[in-house]
């Protein structure tokens, strides 16, 4: 029941990284390699501002602002001149992971850092006759929750209308009217800060250290293929795979744990190569 619970913890936090990536490319056709960067520095960034005024929350609400700030002005002053270069995206937010990567290094240095749950979930919870960590419930009903906000927004709602339009034609859409600029844009940001808010609500359940971003950058993208790129549903049935692979499999095959992972994404890629939930893409 520990593990079971804390496996899908840590795919919930992955949800919240491989969404916003997910929705990224969808929407932008940004393949942002620096993704696990901004997860990262937000989560250092709701760090201090914790440290600094006691309140976990709001360290979680300037992070999620933050992150949407930084992504908005990386796609305005930077990718948004690389459109159509899928190459050179790749190779910019690549670049732009290292320079992140050192800023943070320079800022907060290179020790692990730690947060404290906030004080209602701090504690243990007995459930079955255990006592189980209460933060890591937090984290899965916070991913369950986000999950069903996301679904409602997109198929509920003009914003996600337009989204949606975005995401199938940018040509078309383009044609009737839509600001196709504006919406990847706004987009690219909200993903960051999905993603930012992950980093922040998920620092007492992962050490914070500088080199963390290539790590979810790579977990990110393993869910994004598992579960099928522009799915957000795939992205929460993979990313609760994927932490339940990898959870149990450092628990009982510690040796080959990242092997399996790896072991399970090539085994959808051979049967369904568009992903668990996504679209098989035409050849138009």
């Amino acid at each position: 029941m520990f593990q079971l619970v804390g496996s899908l913890a840590f795919g919930m936090l992955l949800f919240l990284l491989s969404a916003g990536f997910s929705l990224i490319f969808g929407v932008a056709r940004v393949a942002n390699l620096a993704h696990g960067a901004f997860y990262v520095l937000s989560a250092y960034i709701g760090y201090s501002v914790t440290q600094a005024s006691g309140n976990f929350w709001l360290g979680v609400l300037v992070a999620t602002l933050c992150g949407a700030a930084l992504g908005m002005a990386a796609e305005r002053l930077l990718l948004s001149r690389l459109h159509g270069h899928e190459l050179r995206q790749v190779l910019a937010t690549l670049g732009l992971t290292f320079v992140m990567s050192d800023a943070m290094r320079h800022i907060w240095g290179a020790d692990i850092k730690s947060v404290s749950p906030p004080k209602p979930f701090g504690g243990p919870v007995a459930i079955g006759g255990m006592m189980i960590p209460s933060y890591p419930l937090v984290l899965i009903v916070v991913g369950v929750l986000v999950l069903i906000v996301m679904r409602l927004i997109l198929r509920n709602t003009l914003a996600g209308a337009k989204i949606r339009a975005v995401t199938a034609d940018q040509q078309m859409s383009a044609t009737l009217g839509l600001p196709v600029a504006q919406i990847s844009m706004l987009t690219f940001a909200a993903g960051i800060g999905l993603g930012a808010f992950g980093g922040a609500v998920g620092s007492p359940q992962l050490a914070l250290t500088p080199t963390l971003d290539s790590t979810m950058t790579l977990f990110a993208l393993i869910v994004v293929v598992i579960g099928g790129l522009g799915s957000i549903e795939g992205a929460f049935l993979a990313a609760i795979l994927v932490g339940l692979v990898k959870g149990f499999g450092e628990t009982y095959f510690p040796a080959i744990s990242q092997i399996v992972i790896f072991a399970l994404m090539i085994l959808v890629i051979a049967v369904r190569p568009q992903g668990l939930l996504g679209r098989r893409l035409g050849n138009a």
